[in-house]
């Protein structure tokens, strides 16, 4: 009896510890992250025309949804799980580097009382890192929407989330984060999604718009945001989550989420500032919509970068970051590119120069376990390369997966609403309501639109 209590005790005592303060801050920020995609609803849904803002809408809400699921069934192993666990042994697990395996199928052996075998984060629950890691496999596909709306057919990006989200996403998330080429074997510093949120959501963004076509009046009409607070609050409730997208990222309540919460800060600031002295200087007035494009670049742009960077180096990339999607987004529009709600411009190329400057501006003097940028120390140029290639292979796999995705899904079903449904209005032949309470013309709120 004594003896087997004392094995008990010896077996309790080796056990990894649980360290309750950063499961409650991974557990807070997980929450923040889910946050930040009604924000995004808001967000989007108040730059588009009002009789698609719900349509608008439900596509940020359909992503939370699926990918609450599917992450469950497979998302999550597809995305970190390696090929074997050896404990004990060297190496203790065996990791393909472009794909995880369904070794966690369902959750099988994702533990909710001790750590990952692993070692992604050893002070927290395993299922408290999976559901944390969650909430950016749901935002990621759901920013993909904005360059797609008032014209897509529900059904068919319902579908595009079931399989973007498992054939882009996840093995992008692993080459990264799960142990994977870009992050192992090439050293690519993304401390928080610049590559696998950011820079394969604006690129597949861009793909689709491009094999939709533009819109029905676009270039013929005026498309002005119908409402701009909507706008503004979006904008508000991103920047609130975006604290547990960054400073979460460092899966623990330490000095390195300070690093992450304070460059977040500063570079969300100046990035808005910068935005909107350009804005002053070029158009003549400083608009609301702009300031806010301004804040979601320095969001953008610093992911990143967050847990690598001093706070002037933040600020620096904040103005950078803004004033390059700030060039982006009037290119767009010069060359008439009907990319709804400017994806690609802050996000594709806010991740594209937020990971180019983490390459520059990293150093290990905020985080040990950091390699030095270019103009920071020894070591700068193979950080910056590894970066640069992470972005090139990112741009591949994002365009090249969304080309096949919408391909195959056009095989089986219509991509774009008819004519006469854009004409009139996505909320109501789409999902039977209307935003503000507008009589409904005729049935065709309970008719089926062939």
């Amino acid at each position: 009896m004594a003896s087997s209590a004392s094995a008990q005790a010896a077996t309790e005592a080796t056990k990894p510890a649980i360290d309750s303060g950063n499961t409650a801050w991974v557990l807070m920020s997980a929450a923040l992250v889910l946050f930040m995609t009604p924000g995004l609803a808001f967000f989007y849904g108040g730059l588009t025309r009002s009789r698609n803002v719900l349509n608008t809408m439900m596509m940020s809400l359909i992503a939370m949804a699926i990918v609450g699921v599917t992450w469950i069934l497979w998302g999550y192993s597809l995305s970190f799980a390696p090929f074997a666990l050896n404990p004990g042994g060297e190496p203790a697990f065996t990791a393909n580097p472009f794909i995880g395996s369904l070794m966690w199928f369902g959750l099988n052996g994702v533990a909710f009382d001790a750590p990952d075998p692993v070692g992604y984060a050893g002070t927290i629950p395993h299922q408290v890192f999976m559901v944390y890691q969650m909430m950016f496999a749901i935002i990621t596909i759901a920013l993909v929407s904005g360059a797609i709306v008032e014209r897509m057919s529900f059904k068919a990006f319902f579908w595009f989330v079931v399989l973007w989200s498992t054939f882009v996403y996840c093995p992008l998330a692993h080459m990264v984060w799960g142990k994977g080429f870009l992050g192992v074997n090439l050293g690519a510093l993304d401390f928080a999604g610049g590559t696998v949120v950011h820079i394969s959501s604006g690129v597949s963004a861009l793909v689709a718009a491009w094999l939709l076509g533009p819109r029905k009046d676009w270039m013929i009409r005026p498309i002005v945001p119908h409402n701009v607070p909507f706008v503004l609050l979006g904008v508000g409730m991103l920047w609130f989550g975006w604290f547990g997208f960054n400073a979460g990222s460092a899966l623990a309540a330490d000095s390195l989420a300070t690093v992450a919460f304070v460059a977040t800060m500063v570079s969300t600031a100046a990035a808005g500032l910068a935005w909107t002295v350009v804005e002053w200087i070029t158009k003549g007035k400083p608009t609301a919509v702009g300031i806010g494009s301004g804040f979601v670049a320095g969001l953008v742009g610093i992911t990143p970068a967050a847990g690598f960077v001093t706070p002037l180096s933040a600020i620096l990339i904040g103005v950078i970051t803004s004033i390059c999607c700030f060039v982006a987004v009037n290119i767009k529009a010069k060359l008439r590119f009907d990319d709804s709600l400017d994806t690609y411009p802050i996000h594709g190329v806010g991740g594209t120069v937020g990971a180019l400057l983490t390459g520059i501006l990293a150093t290990n003097s905020v985080n040990s376990l950091a390699t030095n940028g270019l103009i920071m120390g020894e070591g700068g140029w193979n950080t910056f390369r590894g970066g640069l290639v992470a972005i090139l292979i990112a741009y591949a796999i994002a365009a090249i997966g969304t080309i096949i995705i919408l391909k195959v899904l056009s095989l089986f079903m219509d991509l774009r609403v008819k004519p006469e449904v854009e004409e009139e209005g996505l909320d109501i032949y789409e999902h039977g309501e209307a935003a503000y309470g507008e009589e409904f013309q005729g049935e065709v709120t309970f008719a089926k639109v062939e």
